[in-house]
């Protein structure tokens, strides 16, 4: 039989959840009340830093509060992950993420956080397509005699890329196991002098990223042969993609993601997804994005938690196949 105690502090803590669950609900509502700081794990000048600060009028237009960017680099991303992940989930500090996002459980043995649990997405923000290309002198113009090159000449075959644990490192890879060959990895300091060396003929492909590909391309200093994306980019309609070419599954996505701390109540992840999509899909930032070799996405918060899910799977498994230990 329950006593008069016993009901009194069951009603007090069911009058503290009440009040407790009102409160929130109305700082949701009240949210933002001041600018919103937004963390980049990527130095100035980027990617991350162009395509944000092309939508960042019209987000702080719609949200009513201007967003200030913070760069925090350094670590391979992590140092500014870490700063998200510690920070306060009322909204006000979130940040941006690149493809190493998802990519650095496979590499980095001891990460400061879980990078599923401590995060809550808030939206995709663009897809940059990888292109695979190869110089000149290589005897190939599909993907199909890459291959079979690269069956006839094992361990001949080398590809650059802009360091270890990158999207091209990790693309290659899936290649060799989809492929069933061996492409030598020779990695170098950055996406300039993997490129540089590629043009100079000191290695024979590399995977990058398109908009950094496309002006060689068109000066005849490389030729791609195909492109990572599951359907052809709009700066690329000329060049099939990876399945096209005869290897189905293989998708390699290069996905930017805005995202806050773990456990932000509902409301706020709405509210600034709403900025995020509305700012996507304003005509003119669409026409910019998609001048700067970006699909625009603007996803959902729920189709990008279940992104980032995927995408660690995945790179989990091609890592493993290939036998790259995280350190």
């Amino acid at each position: 039989m329950l006593t008069q105690a016993t009901l009194l502090r069951a009603t007090f803590v069911a009058a503290s959840v009440a009040l407790a669950a009102a409160a929130s609900s109305a700082g949701a509502q009240a949210f933002p009340s001041k600018p919103v700081r937004v963390i980049n794990p990527a130095a100035p000048g980027g990617n991350s830093d162009i395509f944000f600060r092309l939508l960042q009028p019209k987000m702080s237009e719609v949200l009513g509060q201007p967003l200030v960017m913070d760069y925090r680099t350094g670590a391979g991303a992590t140092i500014g992950g870490e700063l998200i992940v510690r920070s306060a989930p009322d909204g006000y500090t979130t940040g941006i993420v690149a493809a190493s996002f998802v990519i650095n459980p496979s590499m980095i043995k001891k990460l400061p956080y879980d990078t599923v649990k401590d995060f809550t997405g808030l939206g995709i923000i663009v897809d940059v397509p990888s292109g695979l290309v190869v110089h000149p002198s290589l005897p190939v113009k599909n993907v199909k005699q890459l291959i079979a090159l690269a069956k006839a000449r094992p361990g001949e075959v080398f590809y650059s890329t802009s360091g270890r644990g990158t999207v091209g490192h990790l693309a290659a890879e899936l290649l060799n196991s989809s492929a069933k060959v061996k492409l030598v990895h020779v990695p170098y300091k950055g996406a300039g002098p993997a490129i540089i060396e590629l043009i100079a003929g000191h290695v024979q492909l590399q995977f990058a990223s398109v908009p950094l590909l496309v002006g060689h391309v068109q000066s005849g200093k490389l030729r791609m042969i195909a492109q990572t994306g599951a359907t052809r980019a709009v700066s690329a309609k000329d060049v099939p993609t990876m399945e096209e070419s005869g290897l189905p599954g293989f998708v390699v996505r290069s996905l930017f993601g805005f995202v806050g701390p773990a456990a932000m109540p509902r409301p706020i992840v709405d509210r600034l997804n709403d900025a995020l999509v509305k700012a996507i899909n304003d005509p003119e930032n669409r026409k910019h994005l998609i001048e700067r070799g970006a699909e625009p996405i603007g996803s959902s918060a729920d189709e990008h938690a279940a992104s980032i899910r995927s995408e660690i799977d995945k790179w989990r498994k091609v890592a493993k196949e290939a036998g790259i230990e995280p350190q």
